[in-house]
């Protein structure tokens, strides 16, 4: 059972909550160790004296401000908690507001917000349901480890969620930032309504599941190639941007792409509505080049694993697009082969 990280009431009006936060997220990241080059040497990071060179143990270590040139004042830690709002121990809900109207910008990290025992379930399920049915989120502050948050309260359909959010003065102006920024004023015709289409083709419902962190999964095949001593895949290039005078083709292409991806998916949950069913779609694909479309979705890994195993020379030097060109080429002399 996980144990809570900070520990306070939540007050909304004249209504107290006491209750527990819970981080909400995990790091999944491969982490790495660091050695000395050319030994099996760690390299420990430690605190030491400046001037002595010493190491320093934690409970000896203060926090210092440096009020003027090599002048510090010394804060200690009770100090900080007795001038903290609440004594660190309550999220203060001053505001409610449409969740839509806070920016994306403004969001930092999340965390579950849990009653503190089963005598405040009532209080806390209140809570939740209220802001539920009324469709917003609170906004509160509160002191966590010597800091104040500016945080967004909202209800999920089981939990409180409370996400930390970034102070006004913290988050930049992407027009005082971004000096490339369009007007607004190129987006027009037909070009748009494409675009539009294009992610009305590409939509699809949230489903978290679907989506995995391939390049972690890419860290952990180099680890355990390089244990075992084999090859390393090839990386993926970047794709180059598009060129404007291209742009209109480029949306068709991609329209036309997503399109085909839609039916080879619906085509894979069940059978083929239309007039001659899958053996017709498969012919009718083949007939526009379908063969490069479905190769395009493979990262330059995938691709550089195809052309091996099917023999392809030359295939260390090939970029990504040389790769499609040889297994295309490659599929249909298998074709004409046969």
């Amino acid at each position: 059972m996980a144990r809570a990280i900070w520990t306070g009431v939540i007050t909304f009006g004249m209504v107290s909550v006491p209750v527990g936060l819970f981080t909400a997220t995990e790091d999944h990241t491969v982490h790495f160790h660091q050695l000395q080059r050319g030994t099996a040497d760690r390299i420990r990071n430690r605190r030491v004296n400046e001037r002595t060179g010493k190491e320093v143990a934690s409970k000896d270590i203060v926090k210092a401000y440096e009020a003027a040139d090599g002048e510090y004042v010394v804060v200690e830690p009770d100090e900080l908690d007795e001038i903290a709002p609440g004594r660190s121990k309550t999220i203060d809900v001053s505001d409610f507001v449409d969740l839509s109207d806070i920016e994306p910008a403004y969001f930092n990290r999340t965390y579950y917000v849990g009653p503190r025992g089963k005598e405040y379930a009532k209080v806390y399920d209140l809570l939740r349901a209220a802001l539920a049915e009324a469709g917003k989120v609170g906004i509160a502050t509160f002191v966590m480890r010597g800091k104040q948050y500016l945080t967004a309260l909202r209800a999920e359909d089981d939990v409180l969620v409370l996400q930390t959010l970034h102070w006004a003065d913290e988050v930049r102006d992407p027009r005082e930032q971004l000096p490339d920024l369009p007007s607004g004023r190129a987006a027009r015709g037909k070009e748009r309504d494409t675009a539009v289409q294009l992610i009305d083709a590409m939509s699809a419902p949230w489903e978290p599941d679907r989506y995995r962190d391939s390049y972690q999964e890419k860290v952990r095949d180099l680890v355990k190639a390089k244990a075992e001593g084999e090859e390393v895949a090839l990386a993926e290039e970047a794709p180059q941007a598009t060129n404007v005078i291209d742009l209109m083709s480029v949306l068709e292409s991609s329209l036309d792409q997503a399109g085909d991806k839609r039916r080879r998916k619906s085509a894979r949950k069940g059978p083929a509505k239309r007039t001659g069913g899958r053996k017709a779609e498969r012919k009718a694909a083949r007939g526009r080049g379908d063969r490069k479309s479905e190769l395009r979705e493979l990262s330059k890994a995938e691709l550089y694993e195809r052309a091996t195993e099917q023999d392809i020379t030359g295939r260390s030097k090939m970029s990504r697009q040389d790769l499609i060109d040889a297994l295309a080429g490659a599929g249909r002399r298998g074709r004409s082969a046969a």
